[in-house]
């Protein structure tokens, strides 16, 4: 261990703490979720966006707010229509008569944590309207670029897109999403008690801070400090690139058919990377072990391959090809701590 490893393993300490204090406060609001709820810190100490997908009345959106209120962010929600225009989410310039000149009108993006609520309701014109905004925490109006707040993070929620009035998201707006989140109903015990807590009008839940932006934007430094080994970054790089050498294959191939049509991109070995050591740091670690990778595989994996034809006509998923990856691809035999 180095010099500065005691401070490092002190401040791996903190993530339990600090995971625990922001879960409990947002299981007032939502029962249950557990791993969602982690995901969505992970992107919080990353700086990641975050793509939630599950059936109406899953509490999507009251999740995302929650979160919000939980850190005592600047919360805005965008809901997403067949009419918006991408004016009604980055702003627009105002003619000023008295003053002769265009003034900036700021729209909803400027937050911390902005719900993009049914994204996949609005056209694809409306969808890529935030992605210089989640790219480059920057928009551009008039030939001038406003900085948006940091910290600043994007979390959507969709329905699957089988429903009626869906319009699937393009491949490059999905690959700016760290995760993509399923939710799934809640447990019967969850439910239960969901029923019997606010199933009264008058018996809504009421949420305090117990974080702020700017001890978020201090914790993503004590990520940083966790270590990743040289054999678990090419362990977790052999992963990424697994998809690829899928996509890679011929069509033809008797009894193996194609399962991929597109793998992920460099982006996702960044995510991957990012993801693993948040996910350590939340467990009390300061190193990444390849366990970790393994944690969060799937989700940020999930929306960033394409299925090829064969696949689909299986009814094979992408979660069955990561799983088979990760089955398939060599683990280190060992993950040292820093020396």
């Amino acid at each position: 261990m180095n010099a500065n490893s005691a401070d490092v393993v002190s401040i791996a300490s903190q993530g339990a703490q600090w995971s625990g204090r922001v879960s409990s406060e947002v299981g007032k609001a939502v029962l249950g979720q557990l791993p969602i709820v982690e995901r969505l810190q992970i992107a919080l100490l990353t700086g990641g966006h975050v793509l939630l997908e599950g059936m109406p009345g899953l509490a999507k959106t009251l999740l995302v707010k929650s979160l919000a209120l939980s850190l005592g962010v600047k919360f805005e929600r965008i809901q997403f229509t067949p009419d918006l225009l991408p004016s009604d989410i980055i702003g627009t310039l105002i003619y000023q008569p008295g003053e002769g000149r265009f003034t900036p009108h700021l729209g909803p993006i400027f937050a911390n944590l902005v719900l993009a609520d049914e994204i996949n309701r609005a056209p694809a014109k409306v969808q890529s309207a935030l992605l210089e905004a989640m790219q480059e925490r920057q928009v551009t109006m008039g030939g001038t670029t406003y900085v948006l707040p940091s910290p600043f993070l994007v979390m959507a929620t969709q329905n699957p897109v089988e429903q009626e009035g869906t319009y699937p998201l393009p491949e490059a707006q999905l690959d700016r999403f760290l995760f993509k989140l399923l939710l799934d109903y809640p447990t019967q015990d969850d439910e239960l008690l969901m029923v019997g807590r606010w199933g009264q009008v008058t018996s809504q839940p009421s949420l305090t801070a117990v974080s702020s932006g700017e001890e978020l934007l201090a914790l993503r430094k004590a990520v940083d400090a966790v270590h990743v080994a040289d054999s678990v970054r090419a362990y977790l790089v052999a992963l990424v690139r697994a998809t690829r050498t899928i996509a890679a294959q011929p069509d033809n191939v008797p009894g193996k058919p194609r399962s991929l049509s597109y793998g992920a991109s460099p982006r996702a070995c960044l995510g991957l990377y990012q993801a693993g050591k948040a996910y350590a740091w939340l467990h009390g670690s300061d190193f990444v072990t390849p366990a970790h990778i393994q944690a969060v595989y799937p989700d940020v994996m999930r929306h960033r391959v394409g299925l090829s034809y064969e696949a689909e006509s299986l009814r094979i998923t992408a979660d069955q090809v990561l799983a088979q990856i990760l089955k398939e691809t060599s683990v280190p035999e060992s993950a040292p701590a820093a020396a």
